[in-house]
């Protein structure tokens, strides 16, 4: 009799919480200042192989996971775009038909300065990767610094990731 309201009130209490945290939109990542993991080592035809040494080469850079049918990953790619002139962005093509992902390359421009493919999906697990589009900045160490889930654009691009990277640029100088 008495078990029915306490998992109620214990239900309550989690949502609760979960409603006043600071930044409800926000999904913590248990990455943020650990080394990146490794990425796969498969590429797509003609592209550059992304390599675990690339992560590590000074400088900050970006790792960004996407795929050719997320539409968010089609929104935030004039910002991808916009991004490689600044600093090395890297991607990682997840559980995409490879002539899907170089059609949507070659229609909308590649912004990668490398690419690794991960058709299964194993080395989006290792990096936490919830569903494209995600974005790591990462640090000229491999340390991840920060992570952001979803596209970049609008004002979450310029309210919560390039805070971010502008942090991260300046902690380089």
């Amino acid at each position: 009799m008495i078990l029915p309201p306490v998992v109620f009130a214990a239900l309550a209490a989690t949502f609760l919480w979960g409603m006043n945290r600071e930044d409800p939109g926000n999904l913590p990542s248990a990455m943020i200042g650990r080394q990146a993991p490794a990425v796969p080592d498969t590429t797509l035809p003609g592209k550059v192989q992304l390599n675990d040494e690339m992560l590590r080469q000074p400088g900050v850079k970006l790792v960004n996971f996407w795929a050719s049918w997320c539409p968010p990953c089609r929104a935030e790619h004039p910002t991808l775009t916009d991004l490689s002139t600044r600093l090395p962005v890297y991607g990682i093509d997840l559980k995409d038909p490879e002539p899907n992902a170089l059609s949507f390359l070659t229609e909308d421009g590649d912004p990668f300065a490398a690419i690794a493919t991960d058709p299964r999906g194993r080395g989006a697990i290792d990096w936490g990767v919830t569903a494209p589009p995600e974005t790591f900045i990462v640090d000229g160490e491999g340390q991840i610094l920060f992570r952001f889930a979803g596209p970049l654009i609008r004002d979450d691009y310029t309210q919560r990731f390039l805070p971010e990277l502008e942090r991260a640029l300046a902690a380089e100088d």
